[in-house]
Protein backbone atom coordinates (compact mmCIF):
# COMPACT_ATOMS: atom_id res chain seq x y z
CA UNK A 1 0.00 0.00 0.00
CA UNK A 2 1.27 3.51 -0.75
CA UNK A 3 2.71 5.50 2.12
CA UNK A 4 0.06 8.26 1.89
CA UNK A 5 -2.76 5.72 2.12
CA UNK A 6 -1.26 4.09 5.21
CA UNK A 7 -0.97 7.41 7.00
CA UNK A 8 -4.54 8.45 6.20
CA UNK A 9 -3.39 11.32 3.97
CA UNK A 10 -4.70 9.76 0.77
CA UNK A 11 -6.67 12.03 -1.52
CA UNK A 12 -8.76 10.55 -4.31
CA UNK A 13 -7.45 11.45 -7.74
CA UNK A 14 -10.40 12.16 -10.03
CA UNK A 15 -8.67 13.34 -13.21
CA UNK A 16 -5.08 13.77 -14.34
CA UNK A 17 -3.66 15.32 -17.49
CA UNK A 18 -0.07 16.09 -18.41
CA UNK A 19 0.90 18.61 -21.07
CA UNK A 20 4.43 18.67 -22.45
CA UNK A 21 5.47 22.17 -23.51
CA UNK A 22 9.10 22.44 -24.57
CA UNK A 23 11.39 21.96 -21.60
CA UNK A 24 8.48 21.98 -19.17
CA UNK A 25 5.69 19.59 -18.36
CA UNK A 26 2.48 20.78 -16.75
CA UNK A 27 0.31 18.44 -14.71
CA UNK A 28 -3.36 19.19 -14.09
CA UNK A 29 -4.71 16.98 -11.32
CA UNK A 30 -8.26 17.11 -9.98
CA UNK A 31 -8.48 15.52 -6.54
CA UNK A 32 -11.05 15.03 -3.85
CA UNK A 33 -10.67 15.59 -0.13
CA UNK A 34 -12.05 13.16 2.46
CA UNK A 35 -15.12 15.43 2.60
CA UNK A 36 -15.59 14.99 -1.18
CA UNK A 37 -14.61 18.60 -1.99
CA UNK A 38 -12.80 18.97 -5.31
CA UNK A 39 -9.58 20.88 -5.81
CA UNK A 40 -7.11 21.29 -8.65
CA UNK A 41 -3.34 21.15 -8.51
CA UNK A 42 -1.30 22.59 -11.35
CA UNK A 43 2.32 21.48 -11.30
CA UNK A 44 5.12 22.79 -13.47
CA UNK A 45 8.04 20.39 -13.77
CA UNK A 46 11.42 21.27 -15.31
CA UNK A 47 14.40 18.99 -15.73
CA UNK A 48 17.53 20.49 -14.10
CA UNK A 49 21.09 19.29 -13.69
CA UNK A 50 23.31 19.28 -10.61
CA UNK A 51 26.95 20.36 -10.80
CA UNK A 52 27.90 16.69 -11.05
CA UNK A 53 25.72 16.25 -14.15
CA UNK A 54 22.95 14.27 -12.49
CA UNK A 55 19.45 15.45 -13.28
CA UNK A 56 16.52 16.19 -11.02
CA UNK A 57 13.08 17.68 -11.55
CA UNK A 58 12.32 21.11 -10.16
CA UNK A 59 8.61 21.36 -9.40
CA UNK A 60 6.32 24.24 -8.59
CA UNK A 61 2.80 23.48 -7.49
CA UNK A 62 -0.33 25.61 -7.30
CA UNK A 63 -3.39 24.47 -5.35
CA UNK A 64 -6.70 25.81 -6.58
CA UNK A 65 -9.72 25.22 -4.39
CA UNK A 66 -13.33 24.92 -5.58
CA UNK A 67 -14.40 28.26 -4.17
CA UNK A 68 -11.76 29.94 -6.35
CA UNK A 69 -12.40 28.13 -9.66
CA UNK A 70 -14.61 30.84 -11.20
CA UNK A 71 -12.39 33.77 -10.17
CA UNK A 72 -9.26 31.95 -11.36
CA UNK A 73 -10.85 31.15 -14.72
CA UNK A 74 -12.04 34.74 -15.10
CA UNK A 75 -8.58 36.12 -14.36
CA UNK A 76 -6.91 33.62 -16.66
CA UNK A 77 -9.27 34.44 -19.54
CA UNK A 78 -8.75 38.20 -19.01
CA UNK A 79 -4.98 37.73 -19.12
CA UNK A 80 -5.22 35.75 -22.37
CA UNK A 81 -7.50 38.43 -23.86
CA UNK A 82 -4.99 41.14 -22.86
CA UNK A 83 -2.20 39.20 -24.59
CA UNK A 84 -4.38 38.87 -27.69
CA UNK A 85 -5.10 42.63 -27.74
CA UNK A 86 -1.42 43.47 -27.26
CA UNK A 87 -0.57 41.14 -30.11
CA UNK A 88 -3.05 42.89 -32.40
CA UNK A 89 -1.97 46.40 -31.34
CA UNK A 90 1.61 45.86 -32.48
CA UNK A 91 2.84 47.44 -29.24
CA UNK A 92 4.90 44.34 -28.53
CA UNK A 93 6.68 43.33 -31.74
CA UNK A 94 7.45 39.80 -30.54
CA UNK A 95 3.73 39.13 -30.13
CA UNK A 96 2.93 40.57 -33.56
CA UNK A 97 5.54 38.52 -35.39
CA UNK A 98 4.52 35.60 -37.52
CA UNK A 99 6.66 33.39 -35.31
CA UNK A 100 4.58 34.08 -32.20
CA UNK A 101 2.03 31.39 -33.01
CA UNK A 102 4.53 28.98 -34.54
CA UNK A 103 6.00 26.36 -32.29
CA UNK A 104 9.71 26.76 -31.71
CA UNK A 105 11.96 23.75 -32.00
CA UNK A 106 12.07 23.49 -28.21
CA UNK A 107 8.28 23.50 -27.81
CA UNK A 108 7.48 20.97 -30.53
CA UNK A 109 6.23 17.61 -29.33
CA UNK A 110 8.79 14.86 -29.07
CA UNK A 111 8.91 12.12 -31.66
CA UNK A 112 7.23 9.68 -29.27
CA UNK A 113 3.81 10.86 -30.41
CA UNK A 114 3.00 13.17 -27.51
CA UNK A 115 1.08 16.19 -28.66
CA UNK A 116 -0.54 19.26 -27.24
CA UNK A 117 -3.90 19.18 -25.59
CA UNK A 118 -6.22 22.07 -24.87
CA UNK A 119 -7.39 21.91 -21.28
CA UNK A 120 -10.62 23.69 -20.43
CA UNK A 121 -11.98 24.32 -16.99
CA UNK A 122 -15.25 22.91 -18.27
CA UNK A 123 -13.44 19.57 -18.72
CA UNK A 124 -12.50 19.52 -15.06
Amino acid sequence: MEEGKEQGNYRDEIFSKSVRAGKRTYFFDVKSTKGKDLYLTITESKKRFNDDGKFFFEKHKLFLYKEDFDKFEEGFREALEAISKLKESGEYPDLKSENFNEKSEESKPEKNGEGYTDVSFDDL
